[in-house]
């Protein structure tokens, strides 16, 4: 073999040993950190994608709203009541079919008729939410509720003397493009059909603010709503007394103090007035 084919043959042998243990550490480093630019990255993109599926579910909600509307000469199906709009109340309980059985009670809901049979936008595609019956884990089914000043039988309480809409023409103040009607309720604090909020100490004294029930905060602290004049919104909570730590299975505490929370002004602000 002359020196040419002696130092090709070396070279060969050389490559064929494969990488050495540094180069795969280098190798290994650089996934790591590719993947942990790209995680992030993706983990937002679903939170937004999430996000618009909620969106879009709102406005379904509230086409139905309208469609059931307009069959009942502008009366406003009660938010709760003995005509509530949909009846049973979700815990954490396997035995309650109202946490996982549609036909308990989402499928003889009075807009069930005006929402073409989907199921889906019931719920939040962020609410993961289960109960387990039988051995079998289910998703419970909703997470949607109404806003508790819609011809309510129970609201009186949260706040002396403000408008309880009956009919589509009471919404003169704040109006329609400034009234919500539903939204994603926090799976530890939804039970039944209607989402309170307190209106006592509105709009000067903060220091009687409540937060009775919680909205979800699914979408990177953010909630979705949609309003009486169709549109959807999501909004970003900005008090950690919104956003309490989510421990499954367990119900938080309602009906609590949270004294110039200007998340709950913003809710306030949009959920009815007192008469001029």
């Amino acid at each position: 073999m002359n020196r040419t084919d002696h130092r090709a043959s070396k070279r060969i042998s050389k490559n064929a040993q494969g990488f050495t243990l540094i180069e795969l550490l280098v190798v290994i480093a650089i996934i790591a950190i590719l993947a942990g630019m790209l995680l992030p990255a993706l983990a937002k993109s679903k939170t937004k994608a999430q996000g618009i599926a909620c969106l879009n579910n709102g406005r379904q909600m509230m086409l139905a709203w309208k469609l059931y509307l307009d069959d009942s000469q502008d009366n406003v199906p009660q938010s709760y009541g003995p005509s509530e709009w949909v009846h049973g109340s979700l815990d954490f309980n396997g035995a309650n079919k109202s946490n996982w059985d549609l036909n308990q009670d989402t499928t003889k809901s009075l807009l069930w008729p005006y929402c073409g049979n989907s199921a889906g936008i019931w719920k939040c595609p962020a609410d993961k939410s289960t109960v387990k019956n039988g051995g079998v884990t289910y998703s419970r089914v909703r997470s949607i509720a109404m806003n508790a000043w819609f011809n309510s039988t129970d609201v009186a309480g949260f706040g002396s003397g403000y408008r309880i809409y009956k009919k589509m023409s009471d919404l003169v103040d704040p109006g329609p493009t400034m009234t919500w009607v539903f939204l994603d309720e926090r799976e530890d604090s939804i039970n039944d059909g209607e989402m309170v909020v307190g209106m006592d100490g509105y709009p000067d004294k903060p220091q009687q603010w409540k937060i009775v029930d919680f909205p979800a905060s699914y979408h990177g602290g953010s909630g979705g709503l949609s309003f009486a004049d169709g549109h959807s919104e999501i909004k970003k909570w900005k008090d950690p007394r919104t956003m309490p730590v989510l421990k499954k299975g367990q119900s938080l505490s309602l009906n609590v103090p949270s004294p110039n929370n200007q998340d709950m002004l913003w809710m306030m602000q949009r959920s009815t007035r007192k008469p001029n």
